[in-house]
């Protein structure tokens, strides 16, 4: 008969094998017969960590523990299962303990660095990757993490050397190409994100990141149809994929030739897939239906930090009456920064969620007693509809960070105006558009605009127009009214800066495309300047983008003194641009159709003087108007909170 020593030595060949099964059967003859061999209990625990069982890991390792407390790798190995099952605190001391007992123990410092790095400590997390890489030089993962912390920390070009350090010792990395290719991609080097994604699918055909994360970048250059095909690839794969399900949705709204219709059963389906399955698990709400009572108001986005959201988060968090509403925000953030700071100071409840899955954080908002729980994300980068989706308040709302639905039924409202969502226009919205008085948001300015300056065109001698849009949103139909604009100004030139073509190629390619319609190369001024107020101050005439508009830039635009013109399309990504000129007075530069958009910009072109004088008093216009009344804004955000409760408490 076999010993205890050579039953364990032969199942931990079978564990190491993969052979999980006959391990497993092995461990547990072990400990039939000797119940506190600690080592069988740590390595059953460790199986069922491998199978997804993470509780009953934890049960076995802790009994290890208790049998001998000394062991450093019983400790990393339990940190594992809580870090799996979400509970980073119990992870964090775990791995901690390890490195107390071993502090030569490298894997320990990298798990402690992801925990970290989850939790938003990124210099913390960075000190446990590099610590983790002087005791293991060759460790590539370690790399690839470092890597993902330079990211998240906007240090992109040390990202990227990390990224191939991680490559130079594991060339076949597949996770670490997709790295690669984002870090390029926030550089704005499309071509070369382009390249590291498909070398990824040249070495795992089959990887649904890798078909998302190439969408992206297809999409950024322009190739809506090739990224959206790029998304259906992943889905098709993996069915589930809830991100690329939110991408494809994102890439939709820009697609220039495709109805309000068309896109809508996308949205619809994405309902079908990630929201209806979850109203089987969704319980009735014990919150008070006093309708007067103080509110609970919880806001749930990734970008409490400098984002161009906080141009229109801040007025309403600033100037929330507290009698009225408790403020809590759920922040999904990667960093904080200055803006982060006024954002704590604004709510009454401030909560991190990353790392949080869905399940827990709609129990977390469910205890807190949110009475209305606002959707700030919609299906932007690390959005949380699967939390709205299991309706964990009694109201929910989805308002500002994506400008149209969340295809979500189980979000009661959509909170916009009458421009954006016209009546009618229900039918393209999963929720119930609430309409507010137009504008349905107040901006906020950035510090350090500056001031208005005197008209360019009257020092140069000639018209610049200019957009500041992603390049996402500039396609084959901007290009043929923008290049009808310039051919009818004559001497005209047109500016276009975005992030995306500080890359010469991109450049390049949005050159031929005007050369196509006639437009020289002299005629355009193509770059990625950031801030980029000396850009618009050297601007005359602003143009909108379509069949998705603008946002943050137009406001940006009129704010420096600079009148846009914009054409009304769909709902409501369509109509940001007219809701802005609603807001401030200037209805006359919307227009209807595209050749009335070329009439508008050529009239505003053709009378300098009084295009110098719009200049010199559009500032004051704004601030004057309800497009930048901040406390006016946040009452009417009350009073259809209040609302909507009311209606709830009705029910």
């Amino acid at each position: 008969m076999a010993t205890i020593p050579e039953d364990f030595n032969l199942a931990f060949q079978h564990h190491q094998a993969g052979r999980l099964p006959e391990a497993e059967a092995l461990y547990r003859q072990i400990l039939q017969a000797h119940p506190d061999h600690s080592d069988a209990l740590h390595l059953l625990g460790v199986i069922a960590h491998q199978a997804g069982k993470h509780d009953v890991a934890v049960e076995h390792i802790t009994r290890a523990i208790a049998l001998n407390p000394a062991d450093a790798e019983y400790h990393n190995n339990i940190g594992e299962a809580y870090r799996a099952m979400g509970k980073c605190e119990e992870a964090v001391a775990h791995y901690r303990q390890a490195l107390a007992l071993k502090p030569g123990y490298a894997e320990a410092y990298y798990n402690l660095g992801i925990v970290l790095h989850t939790r938003g400590n990124l210099e913390e997390a960075l000190a446990q990757y590099r610590q983790a890489l002087t005791l293991k030089p060759a460790y590539s993962e370690a790399y690839n993490n470092l890597g993902n912390v330079l990211k998240d920390q906007g240090k992109l070009e040390d990202a990227v050397i990390v990224y191939r350090q991680a490559l130079a010792l594991m060339p076949a990395c597949v996770e670490t190409y997709n790295n690669l290719g984002v870090a390029l991609m926030r550089q704005g080097k499309l071509e070369d994100a382009v390249a590291a994604y498909r070398q990824a699918l040249a070495l795992m055909p089959a990887c649904v990141e890798t078909y998302n994360n190439l969408g992206l970048a297809l999409q950024d250059q322009g190739k809506h149809e090739e990224a959206t095909v790029c998304y259906r690839r992943a889905l098709a794969i993996r069915p589930n994929f809830v991100m690329a399900h939110s991408n494809l949705l994102f890439a939709l709204n820009y697609h220039p030739d495709k109805s309000g219709d068309e896109i809508y059963a996308a949205y619809r389906e994405y309902d079908a897939r990630f929201g209806l399955p979850h109203r089987s698990q969704w319980r009735s709400h014990c919150n008070s239906r006093d309708a007067m009572r103080c509110l609970k108001v919880g806001y749930v986005s990734p970008d409490f930090y400098t984002h161009s959201v906080c141009h229109f988060l801040e007025p309403l968090l600033a100037h929330h009456d507290k009698g009225m509403v408790e403020v809590y925000a759920y922040a999904e953030w990667i960093c904080e920064d200055a803006v982060t700071e006024r954002y704590k100071r604004y709510v009454d409840r401030w909560a991190p969620t990353r790392g949080l899955p869905d399940d827990a954080l709609a129990e977390h908002i469910r205890a807190d007693g949110i009475d209305i729980l606002v959707d700030l994300a919609g299906h932007t980068e690390r959005h949380r509809l699967g939390v709205f989706a299991r309706k964990p308040a009694p109201v929910s709302v989805s308002w500002l960070g994506y400008g149209y639905t969340t295809g979500l039924t189980a979000i009661d409202y959509f909170l916009t105006d009458a421009v954006c969502a016209p009546p009618g226009s229900e039918p393209l919205f999963a929720e119930v558009p609430w309409r507010l008085a137009t504008p349905g948001y107040a901006y906020r300015p950035a510090e350090g605009m500056g001031d208005s300056n005197s008209l360019p065109a009257l020092a140069k001698g000639f018209v610049t127009f200019g957009t500041l849009s992603r390049s996402v949103r500039i396609n084959h139909r901007t290009i043929r009214v923008w290049a009808e604009i310039l051919k009818r100004v004559r001497g005209s030139r047109l500016v276009v800066e975005s992030h995306e073509f500080c890359e010469v190629a991109m450049q390049t390619a949005l050159a031929e495309t005007f050369a196509a319609h006639g437009i020289g190369r002299e005629q355009l001024e193509i770059g990625g300047h950031s801030p980029p107020w000396e850009v618009l101050r050297n601007m005359d005439i602003g143009l909108d983008c379509f069949p998705h508009n603008s946002g943050t830039t137009l406001c940006e635009t009129l704010y420096i003194g600079v009148p846009f013109v914009t054409l009304q399309g769909r709902p409501s990504v369509g109509r940001l641009g007219s809701s802005i000129l609603e807001g401030v007075g200037h209805p006359e530069w919307i227009a209807r159709t595209e050749d009335e958009y070329v009439e508008i910009a050529v009239a505003l072109a053709a009378d300098l003087t009084k295009l110098s004088a719009l200049r010199a008093g559009l500032r004051n216009e704004m601030k004057t108007s309800p497009l930048m009344d901040e406390p006016g804004f946040a009452c009417k955000v009350e009073a259809a909170y209040r609302e909507m409760w009311t209606r709830w408490c009705g029910r």
